[in-house]
Formats: C-alpha cells, structure tokens, sequence
C-alpha cells in the first residue's frame, strides 16, 4: 500500500463500527476538528473511527501566494458562480487520491466502504464532495461543510452508480463572507440536477461551525449508522 498522508486518528470505542474521514479547511491543520468528537455526543454503544488528514503544505494564490496547508491551490475567481471560474484541478484531484488510500486502508482494518463517512469543512468539504461522489464503491454518507463543488463539468461522467444515491448533508451558513452562499446554492443545484438527495441546512453565522449544526451532524450520522444495511 502508498505511503499514507499524515493524519491522526480518534477511536471513540474498541472494534469501531464505521469510519468517519474528516478534511480540515485552508490554513488549518488535522487537529482543527478534533475536539468536535467529544461535542457531538454519539452514544457510547457506537464506536466510530475519526480520521483526520493533515493537507499538504503549498502557495496558496488567494493569500498572495503564502505557503500553508491546503487541499489545492485556489484565487478570487475559484470563487465566483458562473463560466469564469477557475479551479487546480491537479490539486483536487491529488487530494482525492489522498483521501482514496486512506479509504482503502480502512478495508485492512474491517470497515467496509458502505461504514464510511467522508467529511470536510471549506476547502476538506469540497474533497469530500470530489472524492465521494466518484468513489467506486458504496460509502456510507458524505458531510459538506459550509463548501462548493469544485470540478462540477466533470460530475456527471465520473461520477459512480455505486454512490449514486448516497446520504448528502450540506450546511452553510448565511452571513459567509469566506465561501459565498450562492456558491454554495449553485452546487446544491447541480447535485439535486444530476438526481442526488440532500439534505440542506442553512445557519445564520459566518465561515465557521455553531452549535445547532453540531446537533444536526450527530443526529446525521446516527442515522447513517443507525440503519441495519449499514450495521449488516
């Protein structure tokens, strides 16, 4: 198996029931999520698996070409809703692969991939859309956070039947002033365009996570790992 990025792990319980993969945002690190865990108050008879991936360090155009960690490259226009946006694909797309070997291992471990949740915030919440979408086998649900498709031309010939009708939660909140809304609302079109069914919250904060969409993660992913085709 390839070298596997940097990350840290959380085990919530002995013999994990399922996996939840977690991308922190631009500039952060894999701890910034860390602490979510204990706020999310699954019950202790669901163990879980948290992953969180550290990105790689690289120039990042929007803060004048400042090195830190992040996903893949991404300027103003990444930003923008319409023709004229541009996007590192070559970036996004080595993240996925990222996120894919990681996926992978946790077969080596016992987890299926229909146990396994991909997460993300901003710029993680864009590989978690990139990489679930077009995973080759079934995962268990997909957590996009206050973020955007990024390639969304090629969506609909790589995406997969396997994860066609895969559990979709978005949330965003209303007053970001980092990722815009309509950014935000246009990705959700696309997904609803193609035939996926998301559920979609929206939160009246900034670029940031509040308490209410905690309590509204958790009661996702005990549904996700509540059903009896995920716990077969």
């Amino acid at each position: 198996m390839k070298t596997l990025i940097q990350h840290i792990e959380l085990v919530t319980g002995a013999e994990p029931k399922g996996t939840v993969i977690w991308m922190h945002g631009l500039g952060a690190d894999c701890w910034d999520f860390v602490s979510i865990v204990k706020e999310l108050g699954l019950p202790d008879d669901l163990p879980l698996r948290f992953i969180f991936p550290q990105a790689p360090s690289r120039p990042i155009s929007i803060n004048n070409g400042q090195v830190m960690p992040g996903w893949y490259d991404i300027s103003m226009a990444d930003l923008q809703v319409g023709p004229t946006r541009k996007v590192d694909e070559a970036g996004v797309r080595e993240s996925q692969a990222f996120i894919e070997a990681l996926i992978a291992r946790e077969a080596t471990r016992g987890i299926a991939s229909d146990k396994i949740v991909v997460a993300g915030f901003s710029q993680g919440g864009a590989i978690a859309l990139q990489t679930g979408l077009r995973h080759a086998q079934p995962l268990a649900g997909i957590l996009a956070l206050s973020t955007y498709l990024t390639l969304d031309a090629s969506l609909a010939t790589e995406r997969t039947a396997a994860n066609a009708n895969i559990s979709i939660l978005m949330a965003h909140g209303s007053q970001d002033p980092v990722v815009p809304l309509p950014l935000a609302r246009t990705s959700r079109k696309i997904l609803e365009s193609l035939g996926y069914k998301l559920e979609w919250r929206e939160y009246p904060m900034p670029h940031s996570v509040c308490m209410e969409e905690v309590g509204d993660i958790a009661a996702w992913l005990l549904q996700r790992y509540r059903s009896p085709i995920i716990l077969a």
